[in-house]
């Protein structure tokens, strides 16, 4: 399918009812009532706070792919696109009927309910889920192994979000979406399974390239078998992590959700399409690894005090995300006061070698926290509107 094709079904098929980036149980349980006569639909397990995991099947076809969103609690952009998904493919012109008749999909929307509700990276006993697939601690952890083992998937997706920290690279260019064919050893071998994860994400990246070049990025594949897509990749299931980062602006990520959505669109039906054997896994290769070179505000040229000298230097502000009344709020919060010469901001201030006051007209410090600062006698804001 061609770029604008996609662009036009995500248009068509992006639910209304999925915004911004607080996405719970109470927000899909709606969507998930109005599916159940559509699509196979399961409590297929409890989270630590007895909140429901929810399976959902469709398709018909051999191929099997398991996608799973949420494992981190507050990382909902690929949770959001699934739900576009499947909207498409209940559509009755039948946009996508070539995937569902040659592959049939399990998703588990929100794997970490309670982390979604408390909008955190870990569960109700603070335990990171994609450091449990060994020892399955965690009710939700032995949810995803118990579908992972009856499913029996020829494909995993494993479904996140990034923090704006991360460029494609070195460079001056964001990390909007990125990937990894994890490793199965602690040699990072390029095994066969692996291969064929990596032609699926080159088939992404191309497609991806054409819409946001140069802000496609890879994880570095260091091995850990207690992260689940390092296990399941060495039980030689071609595993294929997602990541949903920022673009210019989107700190809604929705702009980043349509490209989630575009992703999903464009594997599927390569995979749907083709046997995939790996032969042409080489262009992974060409897709630079994730950098931190990023920070959310940059304030270039400040004038700072030092003992009793004067130097010009730059302060680095990082928004922190808080729920707040049921909404994610961006609070600004400065991390660093240093030369950072080799960093890049999404937003960039010259100060022009005057000071930066706080609301409480104090020179700013690391760790203040306002939405506004005061650079000669005018007041800033830092949080975009």
């Amino acid at each position: 399918m061609q770029v604008q094709d996609i662009k036009s079904l995500f248009l068509k098929h992006k639910e209304p009812n999925l915004f911004h980036r607080y996405i719970t149980n109470k927000h899909i349980e709606p969507l998930l009532n109005n599916l159940e006569n559509h699509i196979e639909i399961k409590t297929v397990g409890k989270s630590v706070l007895n909140n429901s995991i929810y399976g959902l099947k469709i398709g018909e076809g051999n191929k099997r792919i398991l996608m799973w969103s949420q494992m981190h609690g507050n990382e909902s952009t690929t949770t959001k696109a699934l739900f576009d998904l499947l909207n498409t493919f209940l559509n009755k012109n039948g946009h996508l009927k070539h995937v569902l008749k040659a592959c049939t999909l399990y998703i588990i929307p929100i794997l970490n309910p309670d982390g979604a509700e408390a909008y955190t990276r870990v569960n109700a006993n603070n335990v990171d889920l994609n450091r449990d697939a060994q020892n399955l601690s965690q009710p939700e952890s032995r949810v995803l192994r118990t579908v992972f083992e009856s499913f029996k998937p020829h494909f995993c997706y494993n479904l996140h979000g990034q923090r704006t920290i991360f460029s494609a690279g070195t460079v001056n260019k964001s990390a909007t979406v990125s990937f990894l064919a994890p490793a199965q050893d602690e040699a990072c071998t390029i095994t066969s399974n692996r291969k064929i994860a990596m032609e699926v994400i080159g088939v992404m990246n191309d497609i991806l390239q054409k819409i946001i070049p140069n802000q496609v990025g890879v994880y570095d594949d260091a091995f850990n078998l207690n992260c689940v897509g390092d296990t399941f990749q060495n039980e030689n299931i071609p595993t294929i992590l997602f990541e949903a980062g920022h673009y210019k602006n989107d700190y809604e990520r929705e702009i980043t959700r349509e490209l989630i959505y575009i992703s999903y669109i464009s594997s599927l039906s390569y995979i749907s399409n083709n046997i995939v054997t790996g032969h042409h896994y080489e262009s992974y290769f060409k897709i630079p690894e994730n950098e931190k070179c990023f920070h959310d505000i940059i304030i270039r040229n400040a004038k700072v005090a030092n003992d009793s000298n004067e130097k010009m230097n730059d302060i680095a502000i990082q928004y922190q995300e808080k729920l707040i009344n049921g909404k994610i709020e961006f609070i600004p919060k400065i991390e660093k006061i240093e030369k950072l010469n080799s960093l890049y901001g999404h937003k960039e201030i010259d100060a022009k070698g005057f000071e930066v006051f706080g609301m409480d007209n104090q020179l700013v410090k690391i760790n203040y926290e306002n939405v506004f600062v005061i650079i000669n006698n005018d007041k800033i804001a830092l949080l975009s509107k």
